[in-house]
């Protein structure tokens, strides 16, 4: 009966240690976290979630880099706009009459009052706009009544503003003048012609021609 009992024993622990010898397939992490230290692993984890935090913020970074680099080009570029000024005013000068002549002519403002940007030719009466924009043209004139008066303020060879007045018997002097926005690319030429047969009276004061750039475009 002792014998029986003894082999039971000796058969059961047999088995608890065929189990205890059974090693698990191994898988990748299992050998990772075989093959170091577990404070060693540990640390390996923390630097990989550093440097995947890393490249975000250096992704981010280069986005904040962009943005702040096309926002210096707006200021940049709002700052030059601000910068140019285009503005002139001149009077044809002398105390007579011009005109009439049997062609038509271009008025030469030879009395220049105000002229930033240089983009006025008081040689020529020639305005060319030195930058592309929206700009505000006025002519006025002052002229005797014994001959009409017909003046354009011409855009590159096209009218695209006029005063006019019938000549009078009855009335000795006639007062006039447009004014008028006009749309213009860089070199374009604008400028006051004076129409076939009639006249002006020139005068600082009250045969004047002038303009300014209202915005860049």
């Amino acid at each position: 009966m002792n014998f029986t009992i003894l082999l039971f024993v000796s058969l059961f622990c047999g088995l608890i240690w065929a189990q205890d010898d059974v090693i698990p397939p191994e898988t990748e992490e299992n050998t990772e976290i075989q093959s170091c230290f577990p404070d060693m692993c540990n640390l390996l984890k923390e630097f990989g979630a550093m440097r995947e935090k890393l490249g975000v913020m250096e992704n981010r970074l280069k986005d904040s880099e962009t943005k702040l680099k096309d926002s210096e080009n707006q200021i940049i570029e709002l700052k030059n706009k601000e910068r140019t000024m285009v503005v002139f005013s001149a009077g044809t000068g002398g105390n007579g009459a011009i005109g009439p002549f049997n062609t038509e002519t271009t008025v030469i403002y030879r009395t220049v009052k105000t002229n930033i940007g240089n983009a006025y030719s008081p040689f020529t009466g020639i305005f060319a706009a030195p930058v592309p924009g929206v700009y505000y043209f006025t002519f006025f004139y002052h002229a005797g009544g014994a001959n009409p008066v017909s003046l354009a303020l011409v855009k590159n060879g096209q009218a695209v503003a006029t005063a006019y007045d019938h000549r009078t018997s009855h009335d000795g002097a006639d007062n006039g003048g447009n004014a008028v926005f006009l749309q213009l690319q860089q070199g374009d030429q604008v400028f006051v012609r004076l129409g076939a047969n009639t006249n002006i009276w020139g005068n600082d004061a009250i045969t004047t021609f002038s303009g300014f750039l209202v915005s860049e475009v």
